[in-house]
């Protein structure tokens, strides 16, 4: 819910034109729903340009169950083949957990759970975990009340994902979506991350006809890949292009996530100051007036 914090109005009449141009807008909190806060350590600047919650989807796991300045709902590692991505590049350092069979899946995913991970993510491109220890992996994260994200950048992985129950895109696909696939992830949800990937049209395209679909688009950067520490205005033009107005890119970067992820902001000590309404004019959470947090 929004609120005008200085409407201008009162008995003495209307407002003058000054008085009115200083009214703001309460709205809640920016969500990066893709972020790898270990691997880019940026969480204080995040807070400060508005983005008070995100989706970490893959740290070592002696990361999780930290404090940080925003809000984080981790996974820790990620689940993949032993020297598959992310361990043969930028992860190496404990960003994934390789496994070979169910045994391994299930108990990996019960101690992340015990340790506070709030999502699961599996890693199924690049020599990611073998498709056959998808449906183990959902069973468990499941059994834990935990949703599952993965990362799957081909039609095919995509489909293999949707067919085993798995919940969440953690980006938009980059080589093109059969009709069939997007059919598949109708009513489960997709974190854009568009800009990450270089904004292809093929990228972009995907993401319209998933939305089309009935897919929730959640906003994400990819933080770490992406080095934005605010909103990314690149990300916000991308998602413009796949055919979202001024309200619902801002739907997905605020109120779809809040309610996506069962995050809690007290609106009346958590929110930001906007010079204008954002579902008019969505560049306005880009430069919030000012970042009011409990």
């Amino acid at each position: 819910m929004i609120g005008v914090a200085a409407c201008g109005c009162g008995a003495q009449g209307p407002a003058s034109p000054d008085r009115a141009a200083a009214a703001t807008v309460q709205w809640p909190p920016i969500v990066d729903s893709h972020v790898h806060l270990a691997y880019f350590p940026v969480a204080n600047e995040l807070a400060a340009h508005g983005v008070l919650a995100v989706v970490d989807l893959a740290a070592p796991e002696r990361t999780l169950g930290g404090t940080h300045p925003v809000s984080v709902i981790a996974a820790g590692p990620m689940l993949t083949h032993p020297g598959g991505y992310p361990l043969d590049a930028w992860g190496e350092d404990g960003y994934g957990v390789g496994c070979v069979d169910d045994v391994c899946v299930r108990n990996t995913i019960d101690r992340l759970a015990s340790e506070g991970a709030g999502v699961i993510k599996l890693a199924l491109d690049d020599d990611g975990l073998d498709p056959a220890l998808i449906p183990a992996a959902v069973a468990a994260a499941h059994a834990h009340h935990l949703r599952v994200a993965v990362h799957a950048l081909t039609s095919a992985s995509a489909a293999r994902a949707a067919a085993a129950g798995v919940d969440i895109l953690a980006h938009t696909p980059v080589e093109p979506l059969g009709d069939e696939t997007v059919a598949a992830w109708r009513g489960r949800a997709v974190i854009s991350t568009l800009a990450a990937f270089g904004g292809s049209a093929t990228a972009v395209d995907n993401l319209r006809r998933l939305r089309a679909a009935g897919v929730t688009v959640l906003y994400g950067t990819d933080l770490g890949n992406l080095r934005a520490t605010g909103a990314s205005p690149d990300e916000i033009d991308l998602l413009r292009e796949a055919g979202l107005d001024d309200a619902a890119i801002t739907d997905a970067m605020t109120t779809a996530p809040i309610a996506y992820w069962g995050l809690h902001f007290d609106p009346g000590t958590t929110y930001l100051e906007l010079a204008g309404d954002p579902r008019r004019d969505v560049r306005v959470l880009l430069h919030p007036r000012r970042v009011v947090r409990n």
